[in-house]
């Protein structure tokens, strides 16, 4: 069994060639370090395993994602190298090229994206540069499929003995490539010594610490410092790192001599004329605001709530009438007929209900990610993001945290600047992830009728102006850092095939999905019994059942933020195992037939003001269990761990006080 190892720059098409040779499918993003773990799939014409590592520009590691190639390498069992590039940013797709050539390992490369290159005036002699290259180069068009067979069966043809390729690098580096390639020990299963010493001169910690168990610390130190010396001294190159891209450079720059032809090229792509709009120094920025606010529009006025009503109405009545029937029927207890309808079918029926906005508000975000727009953003956020500390690279986690707060820490690995990505982990939960996005789609349906897209905007953008001054705020006093630099691939703009566009909405909706079944599932089964159950007995009134004394502790403390009663109290804390669980438990506690009943009851509990104070508290305050998790698993820090609990929930208390008292002052109610 062949194990190939597909490699690349970021949005090469990796991701998609991945699925089409493995058909499976697997998230596909328009930004730099989507993927952040190596993923693995199975080749559907061949008998072998597809490994898609993280998109890179080089293998010597600046961010943990970036690690996870390079560690691929030097310890993983790889049969073959499949290294795809983009055709129309040749020359700088071609340095990872040489690289992973220099590895040794039989490899073969996906020329993608030739149509591109193409509409942009590019024409691309592909066997001559196969021939330069020594390796089969197969153009292919990745999104479409064109090429892709040709390339898989190309795989199993092209696994064997290949040369490592050697470019001379001067003799200066040259002496010390040798000397240090002679300490590595033969009768190791390693890289090649002259790949491994190479990458060592150019700094590639991975390898360093490889090479430390076979050869001297102070060894190691010494020959480093020596070939610095004189390649400042005698070529002239600021260090070895800049000498080795100048010669590679040139390098490249021969190859594309000899394999891209002379055409007409355009200078002035659609691609660009958009650009010149949507990123706009000062246009950007609304144009942005613009796409969120038609994107809730879609998601609660114009397609998805009419949906939802239309599941509560399937859920609440003929689900529900069906189930009630059958349970009398087959003579089930007063107990299990409350159990099941009041609770399983109330707490996890008022979450599902909600399934058609969240589908709605993944889709159309899938939308302007394969799009190429989703890239811009980070641009647009770019200036705002360094003013603050931190550079555009770190919003992308932010974005990834709309759908789901944990990917988006997951995805921090891409920042470089430790301090800077452990800022970036510890805000990404003020992102408003989609199961908060139920909790608002109850209360906007009940008390901003006529301005449920403005309200439920008005709350994404509270989380991101608080995560940016309280990124200014701790980044000047307790993770001061230095500053970092920001750099982002632009794709082209293309329509997204609609394929793609609902296996990305289900990649993204399937969690949510699968938490009705679980979290919410066991959650609401919980809840109802702490309902039926009090310290009198079974089956008593709500006043006196155990999640009321359990809510009648937090009611006080939560008076001056506007919902001092202990509903909202047993909610909150029911919301820290998912924030889901808050409708859910709010369903059991009213016991509401269906969605716009519940609605009803809440004007009795909640104004308008309270309503929002309630919907900003949900917003910032403890992040989900699941959230809690990754933050620890991404810090290995309880210190940091705890923090992020703990001021989420002050921030969250101060923002509810101030809009709750603040609107009284101002005649609100």
């Amino acid at each position: 069994m062949i194990n190939v190892a597909l490699a690349g720059n970021p949005n090469t098409g990796k991701t998609s060639l991945f699925n089409r040779l493995t058909g499976s499918y697997e998230y596909v993003g328009n930004w730099t370090g989507v993927t952040v773990e190596k993923k693995v799939g199975v080749l559907k014409k061949n008998s072998g395993h597809l490994v898609d590592l993280p998109g890179v520009y080089s293998l010597n590691p600046l961010s943990k994602d970036e690690g996870v190639a390079t560690h691929s390498l030097l310890y993983d069992d790889i049969s073959i190298i499949l290294n795809i590039v983009d055709a129309s940013q040749l020359e700088r797709n071609l340095y990872l090229t040489l690289q992973l050539l220099e590895y040794g390992k039989p490899l073969a490369v996906g020329l993608n994206m030739i149509d591109v290159a193409k509409a942009r005036g590019i024409e691309i002699d592909d066997q001559r540069l196969s021939e330069r290259l020594g390796c089969p180069v197969v153009p292919i068009i990745a999104r479409s499929g064109a090429g892709c067979d040709e390339l898989a069966t190309m795989l199993s043809s092209s696994v064997g003995k290949q040369e490592p390729l050697v470019i001379d690098y001067g003799y200066i580096l040259e002496e010390s490539i040798q000397a240090l390639s002679s300490l590595i020990p033969e009768n190791q299963e390693l890289p090649p010594n002259r790949w491994l010493a190479i990458q060592f001169l150019e700094g590639n910690r991975l390898v360093r610490d490889l090479l430390l168990e076979y050869i001297p610390e102070s060894t190691l130190n010494d020959l480093y410092e020596k070939t610095e010396r004189t390649i400042q001294s005698e070529a002239k190159s600021k260090s070895i790192a800049h000498h080795i891209r100048t010669i590679r450079g040139s390098y490249i720059q021969s190859l594309l001599v000899c394999s891209m032809m002379d055409t007409k090229k355009v200078e002035y792509t659609l691609t660009d004329r958009i650009d010149n709009i949507v990123t706009h120094k000062v246009l950007g920025l609304p144009i942005f605001l613009l796409f969120s606010y038609l994107i809730f529009k879609l998601t609660f006025d114009w397609v998805g709530t009419p949906l939802s009503d239309g599941l509560d109405y399937f859920m609440t009545g003929p689900l529900t009438d069906t189930l009630q029937r059958f349970l009398e029927v087959a003579g089930a207890t007063e107990f299990i007929r409350s159990l099941i309808l009041q609770g399983i079918v109330a707490g996890v029926g008022g979450v599902i209900v909600f399934v058609p906005q969240i589908f709605m508000l993944f889709f159309l975000i899938s939308f302007i990610e394969d799009s190429g727009y989703m890239a811009r953003v980070a641009l647009v956020m770019d200036k705002i993001m360094e003013s603050i500390g931190l550079n555009g690279k770190a919003f992308i986690p932010m974005i990834i945290g709309f759908g789901c707060n944990v990917p988006g820490i997951m995805a921090a690995r891409t920042i470089e600047q430790p301090k800077e990505r452990l800022l970036t982990i510890i805000l990404t939960p003020l992102m408003s992830c989609s199961a908060r996005l139920t909790v608002y789609s109850l209360f906007v349906g009940a008390f901003f009728k006529q301005n449920q897209a403005l309200i439920v905007l008005s709350l994404y953008l509270l989380g991101i102006i608080l995560a940016l001054t309280l990124a200014k705020i701790f980044s000047a006093t307790i993770l001061k850092q230095t500053s970092s630099f920001f750099v982002i691939e632009l794709p082209p703009y293309r329509i997204p095939q609609l394929k793609t566009l609902l296996q990305s909405t289900w990649e993204k909706g399937k969690g949510f999905i699968r938490k009705a079944g679980t979290f919410i599932f066991g959650g609401s089964v919980v809840i109802w019994l702490l309902t039926y159950a009090g310290p009198s007995g079974l089956n008593v009134p709500m006043d006196k059942s155990f999640l009321a004394l359990i809510g009648g502790v937090l009611a006080p403390i939560l008076q001056p933020i506007g919902f001092g009663n202990w509903q909202a109290g047993a909610a909150l804390l029911t919301g820290f195992l998912a924030k889901e669980v808050v409708v859910s438990t709010m369903n059991i506690i009213y016991v509401a037939p269906d969605m716009h009943t519940l609605q009803g009851v809440m004007a009795d509990f909640f104004t308008p003001l309270s309503a929002y104070s309630f919907l900003a508290f949900i917003l910032l305050y403890v992040p989900c269990l699941a959230t809690v998790a990754a933050v620890q698993k991404e810090t290995g820090s309880a210190k940091w761990t705890w923090f992020s609990v703990i001021y989420a929930l002050v921030i969250a208390y101060i923002v509810s006080i101030i809009i709750y008292q603040g609107g009284r002052l101002l005649g609100f109610n």
